[in-house]
Formats: structure tokens, sequence, C-alpha cells
């Protein structure tokens, strides 16, 4: 619980310093945003990259010579978790696209004809499901893990 309790005050100064650096330089503060989002990319792929190909951590032994199970299998685990992670953002980013553009056209629609409301929330509803397919696939691996 602590590094979130540290981690949001900095998430806070960046975002702070983020807008203010757009507002006083547009086009220059685009890119040197860019240019950070970038270097933390590759700093989070080569992070992954050196957690997936690393062998497996010694194991601390008790005193009484029983290695703990849950460390034994926290490679795997945390794979799984971070796949999860991956289709719930996948599929929400997904949603929130189809939503978008489904429920413009939607509205569009129900400005020159009132009565298909309700086939154009069947639509937009059609649309949302993308999420929740997500977080079920999300729920099997996490189960797996």
């Amino acid at each position: 619980m602590t590094p979130w309790l540290v981690a949001l005050p900095v998430v806070l100064v960046v975002t702070v310093g983020s807008f203010l650096l757009l507002r006083t330089r547009r086009t220059g503060g685009l890119r040197i945003l860019v240019a950070i989002d970038v270097a933390v990319l590759v700093a989070a792929a080569v992070l992954v990259a050196t957690t997936l190909t690393s062998g497996p951590a010694a194991a601390e032994v008790t005193a009484t010579g029983v290695v703990a199970a849950d460390q034994a299998s926290a490679g795997i685990g945390g794979t799984a978790l971070i796949a999860a992670a991956i289709a719930v953002a996948g599929s929400s980013l997904g949603a929130a696209f189809a939503v978008a553009y489904t429920g413009s056209a939607a509205l569009a629609a129900m400005s020159e004809r009132p009565e298909i409301f309700g086939r154009a929330m069947v639509v937009v509803g059609l649309a949302e499901g993308i999420a929740i397919y997500g977080l079920v696939i999300a729920v099997i691996l996490i189960g797996r893990a």
C-alpha cells in the first residue's frame, strides 16, 4: 500500500507539470512529452524483457527447511496478471471507441427519426459488451494464475 501512497503525489506533480508545459509551449511541449513517453515505453519494454528472460529467484528456506509455495509460482502468476491487465485495457479501449462512434451515429439518427431509439440503444449496448468480454477473459486468466 505504501508505494501507491508515494506514487500519488508523483503522478499529481507529473500531471500538473505536463499541463503547464503544454500551456506554455504548445508544439515544443508536445514533442517533449512524446519523447518522455517513448523513453518510458522503452524502459518498460526492457524491464518486461528482463523479467521474462531471467531465471527463477532463489527460494527462501525457512528454519524448518520448507519453501513457501507462493514464492515458487510467482513468475507464472505475474505473467497471467499482466495478461489480464492487457485484456481489460485493450477491451476497454475498443469498447470506448465503439461506443463513441455508434453513440454519435445513434444520436444523429434519433434526431431525424425518434422512433428508432430502441434499436439505436441496442447497437450501443452491443458495443459496450466488448469491455465485458475483456473482463471475462481477465477473470479466467486470474483464475489460472
